[in-house]
Formats: C-alpha cells, sequence, structure tokens
C-alpha cells in the first residue's frame, strides 16, 4: 500500500482527550509523526491511513473547489476537525537554511527550558528524555510584578510551576496568606478536583511561570507515574494544611450544607485528619452513610448503590446536607478498609470529570 506524504493541522477540537488546536500530523514517507511527547490514537491513525491511502489529490475532495479541506475524527468521547496544509516550498538554498536554523533555535530552546526543568525538585525522577517532551507541552510565560496570575472563580484551566520570581496567595479581602517561590507549584488543587479557584495568585515580583494545560496535565500524570506520586502528597499536604483549623469541630460533630463544603473536600478533611466517625449526607429524597475508620473509609452507601460506587456518586453531589457523627460501633470498628483512599479519590475524581 502507498501513502501519500501530507502535513494536516488541527483546526477544531471537542473535548478530544490528547491533542489541540494548531498541533500538526505529519505523514511522510509512509510513516505518521503526531505532536511531540503525545500518545498515539488509533481512532486517528486510521482515519489518516485511509485519507492518505485514497488515490485523490487532498484539495480534491470538494469536487474541485480550492478552499482547503476538513476532515474529522470523531470515534472516542472526543472530535477533533484537521486540514490539509501544504508543505513549505524554498525556492532557494537560503530559504533552506534559514528554515533549518529556524528548527535548531526552537530545539536549543525547549533544550534550555528542559534544563530548567531539571534543576526543581519534582522533576527530578525524569530522564532528560521525559524532560524534553516535557518542555513542549509546557507554555513559559513572564508576569510582570502585581500581575494576578489566577483569581478567585475562575475555572480550573492550568497547572503552574514557578520558574523564577515569587508569588502571594492572597484572600477576597487582599490579605496574604502565603509566599510561594521558585519550583513551587499551584492550581493543582482544582485540576484534580474539577472546583473552581479558591484563592487569588499575584505576583510579587517579575516571575516565569510554566503552564501546562489541563488536557496535558491528565496525560502528564498519565505517563510518568512518579509524577502522579509527587502530587498525591502534594494533594494531602495540601488538605492537611486547609483542614487543620477544622479538625476540632471534626472531632465534636460538625453539620452543614454541601454548597458551602462540597463532599470531595469533606471526605479529605476526615482522611487527613485521621477522624473515625459517620459522615451522614441527604441529598433530596435519597441519603447516603460513609464510615470512617482513622481516616479510611470502611462503608459507603448511597440509595441502593453501596461500596466504591456509592463513594463515587456521593463525591458527585453538590447539593444537599450533611452531618458528621463522631466514633464508630465495635462491629464498625472491624470493617476491612475499602480500599486506598487517595486511590478512589483519585478514581472518583476522573469519573466526575469524564461526565462532565
Amino acid at each position: 500500500m502507498q501513502f501519500r506524504n501530507g502535513v494536516f493541522i488541527i483546526t477544531e477540537e471537542r473535548h478530544c482527550p490528547l491533542y489541540n488546536v494548531g498541533e500538526e500530523l505529519h505523514v511522510d514517507e509512509g510513516i505518521l509523526k503526531l505532536p511531540a511527547a503525545k500518545s498515539t490514537c488509533l481512532t486517528l491513525t486510521r482515519d489518516i491511513i485511509e485519507l492518505t491511502s485514497e488515490d485523490i489529490a487532498y484539495e480534491g475532495y470538494l469536487q474541485g473547489s480550492r478552499q482547503k479541506t476538513k476532515f474529522e475524527c470523531g470515534g472516542c468521547t472526543g472530535l477533533i476537525r484537521f486540514e490539509f496544509k501544504k508543505e513549505k516550498e524554498f525556492a532557494t538554498i537560503q530559504m533552506k537554511l534559514l528554515a533549518a536554523a529556524e528548527r535548531r533555535e526552537k530545539l536549543k530552546s525547549t533544550s534550555r527550558y528542559a534544563g530548567l526543568l531539571r534543576s526543581i525538585e519534582i522533576f527530578q525522577p525524569l530522564s532528560d528524555d521525559d524532560l524534553l517532551d516535557l518542555a513542549v507541552l509546557l507554555k513559559f510565560v513572564d508576569y510582570n510584578w502585581g500581575f494576578p496570575i489566577i483569581q478567585k472563580g475562575d475555572p480550573a484551566s492550568n497547572l503552574y510551576i514557578i520558574i523564577s520570581g515569587r508569588v502571594e496567595v492572597m484572600d477576597e479581602d487582599g490579605v496574604t496568606l502565603a509566599e510561594m517561590g521558585r519550583g513551587d507549584v499551584f492550581g493543582e488543587m482544582s485540576l484534580l478536583s474539577g472546583d473552581r479557584v479558591t484563592t487569588t495568585i499575584m505576583a510579587m515580583e517579575p516571575c516565569q511561570i510554566a503552564n501546562l494545560s489541563q488536557k496535558n496535565f491528565r496525560h502528564v500524570l498519565n505517563r510518568f507515574p512518579a509524577l502522579q506520586v509527587f502530587f498525591y502528597k502534594l494533594l494531602v499536604s495540601r488538605i492537611t494544611t486547609i483542614n487543620y483549623q477544622r479538625a476540632e469541630e471534626l472531632a465534636s460533630g460538625m453539620v452543614g450544607q454541601l454548597a458551602d463544603i462540597p463532599p470531595l473536600e469533606l471526605c479529605q478533611m476526615i482522611n487527613s485528619n485521621q477522624k473515625t466517625g459517620r459522615l451522614k449526607l441527604e441529598v433530596g429524597d435519597s441519603k447516603a452513610s460513609l464510615l470512617f475508620n482513622e481516616g479510611e473509609l470502611v462503608y459507603a452507601t448511597f440509595g441502593v448503590r453501596e461500596g466504591r460506587e456509592a463513594f463515587y456518586k456521593v463525591l458527585a453531589v453538590n447539593e444537599g446536607r450533611f452531618k458528621f457523627v463522631h466514633g464508630l460501633s465495635r462491629k464498625e470498628m472491624k470493617l476491612d478498609v475499602l480500599g486506598g483512599f487517595m486511590g478512589m479519590l483519585m478514581e472518583g475524581m476522573t469519573r466526575i470529570d469524564d461526565d462532565n
């Protein structure tokens, strides 16, 4: 089978789990080259094979129209549209040398950023090749003093890694809650939970921040298990700090609205503070009950659901009332743990993200 060469650019994307608008797909001598550091989508590969093996000019698919032809891949949970893009043709040797020089400069820039990442603690377990792939996915942005990098109420969109400079975490009254510097990470809480940003992050001096989009963040977590471990630990650390002031309230019992404290945060609080007791929820006509023994989930029920499925269902709730009652019976204290709490939490958040 013969394959024609061609370059295609992604012009539209709707919930595609891998690729972004502007990324290019190259077919060269029968070899498909996908965007750097991205996994292979078999559905897209099949579509490209069919497209490049047909004996029709790319521009001729629209019955002689000179308009660029649009193609579509929609075989999974998402959809992308891409167009045929003519490869650049350079008439002179000088232009070819200039193009080669531009490619070398781009590679040099990527290598420089990979070197910066090497000096940051969270990326030290990665190999040099992994860091090059990661640097391709990052967008490096400079922020001036006083610039709001993210603001309270913003939707979760990026993970932020401080390459240089310092930032301050501020509440809605403009009071500084904490400061962060080189190598620190923020934005991961909203990405993992799907909730909106809860604090404002302001540049307190000129900063360079590496931004990783939500889609690429999920891709990186799947590709690099070492980073999964780091973010799990960071999540636990953040929750422990946030919930420290609420530990005493949990010990004596607490009642409230899920609109104020969602189930995800409640369960994280109970786990990080290693509390033993029963979390009861009233959601419309339905009721749920989660039993924790020293912070570990040992039983869950929500309507007709039990076990892990009930726990995942509870995490998706955003309205209703809750009550935490300290202590369990002797029989309940002997129940087996349903599973690793952080693993179940990440699975629940992934399901919520997929449903959204």
